[in-house]
């Protein structure tokens, strides 16, 4: 009996529209990832871009556990000599919400071109509107 390889023709992707108000961080950014790579399908291949698209609204209003608002730190660096920078999750909250969420599921995505295809089908908004009402996304709960 063969195994079943997914072409990338075949694939039949879907939109997801998911609320993080008052959701755990890690547990949205772990849900998120799977299903942006697909592992939740049964067609499920490791080397074909298989997952769907997912909206995240309210990025905002997503919780962090302990004192993580004071102590966790996004670091990064600007490819210059000495250009570790390092931003308060606080900061980032008040400038650009929807960088956080970003962050955590980026985090868990592959590090490989295929990653990075995989993390464009990711739509983050602070707030709780989206643009992207023609695509008649399904409200998926965690």
């Amino acid at each position: 009996m063969k195994s079943y390889l997914a072409k990338e023709q075949e694939i039949e992707r879907k939109w997801y529209v998911i609320d993080a108000s008052d959701k755990v961080l890690g547990r949205l950014a772990s849900e998120v990832a799977s299903i942006l790579r697909g592992k939740k399908k049964a067609i499920y291949t490791p080397n074909v871009d298989t997952g769907d698209y997912v909206i995240v609204i309210n990025a905002d209003k997503v919780r962090l556990t302990g004192k993580k608002w004071d102590q966790k730190r996004h670091v990064y660096h600007t490819g210059y000599p000495g250009g570790r920078r390092e931003v308060a999750y606080k900061e980032i909250l008040e400038k650009h919400p929807e960088r956080i969420v970003e962050y955590a599921v980026k985090g868990m995505m592959p590090k490989n071109s295929l990653g990075r295809k995989m993390f464009r089908k990711l739509k983050v908004y602070a707030g709780s509107e989206h643009p992207h009402a023609a695509q008649m996304p399904e409200t998926y709960e965690i």
